[in-house]
């Protein structure tokens, strides 16, 4: 798996990427490496959700930056537990109550008269979960250019239209206005046991909610379990786990993702 950014930057800029895994999946990390081009000085800290990030200053004129890495990841996917119960805020954990909360793509307080309409009556717990999504799923169309970087779970609910991580901002959205904690995730999903959609790869964005005593992971987007998930990120909204944040206005020339089996880095 692997990416790379290629900027053309007026001035130096400052940046910060988020491109690496994060620690503590089941997976085995290998061959992992982070190149710029031209060399430029790197550091590497953890962001307030536990996130890999990687400072830099672009330099002006032409770079690139090149992400591989190899992952060992389980042959199966992801669990599910159809029994799994909801938990009434007042005995949720301290550091979950956040993601009840309205953010700034997701806006659970805008949508709530109508996730209680739509899902109010149905037996809360995982299957309600999986309700919303299969909701989400059959609702918006998968396009590119329908929605912006700008667009909210607001404005995709309107609109019908929406990419990956609109799925999860929706569904979100869904979730937190029923109380339901959820945040968003995104990160590398490779085709694996299923047909390729014949896109060009791109990262994937998808959810977890919190159920019993854990987080689960739900995918709207595609709606079905999966096995090969490598998360890059996870926050509130696509605003905390941004791939590529500039303090400037370099131009973006291209983007390039990698996620398949046995995938082998096309730079040296």
């Amino acid at each position: 798996m692997g990416c790379s950014f290629t900027y053309l930057a007026e001035v130096p800029t400052a940046t910060v990427f988020q491109v690496r895994p994060v620690e503590g999946q089941h997976l085995e990390m290998t061959c992992e490496r982070l190149v710029f081009e031209p060399d430029v000085p790197m550091r590497h800290y953890l962001d307030l959700y536990g996130n890999p990030c990687t400072r830099v200053v672009l330099p002006a004129g032409p770079s690139t930056m090149h992400y591989s890495a190899m992952a060992d990841v389980p042959d199966r996917a992801e669990d599910v537990d159809d029994e799994a119960p909801e938990i009434v805020p007042a005995d949720l954990p301290d550091d979950v109550l956040l993601y009840t909360l309205a953010s700034r793509y997701c806006l659970s307080d805008v949508l709530g008269d109508e996730a209680w309409s739509r899902f109010g009556s149905h037996p809360p717990g995982y299957r309600r979960v999986q309700h919303i999504c299969q909701y989400v799923h059959d609702y918006l169309r998968f396009s590119y250019g329908g929605s912006t970087a700008l667009s909210t779970s607001a404005d995709v609910n309107a609109s019908g239209i929406g990419v990956c991580r609109d799925f999860a901002h929706l569904a979100i959205s869904f979730c937190r206005a029923l109380n339901i904690p959820a945040r968003y995730v995104f990160g590398y999903l490779p085709d694996l046991d299923v047909p390729p959609d014949g896109a060009p790869m791109d990262f994937a964005a998808w959810m977890e909610v919190w159920l019993g005593d854990r987080w689960w992971t739900f995918d709207p987007r595609n709606n079905t379990p999966r096995k090969g998930r490598v998360v890059i990120g996870r926050g509130r909204d696509a605003a905390d786990v941004a791939m590529a944040t500039t303090y400037g206005g370099p131009r973006l020339e291209s983007m390039v993702v990698h996620a398949e089996e046995d995938f082998a880095p096309q730079w040296r």
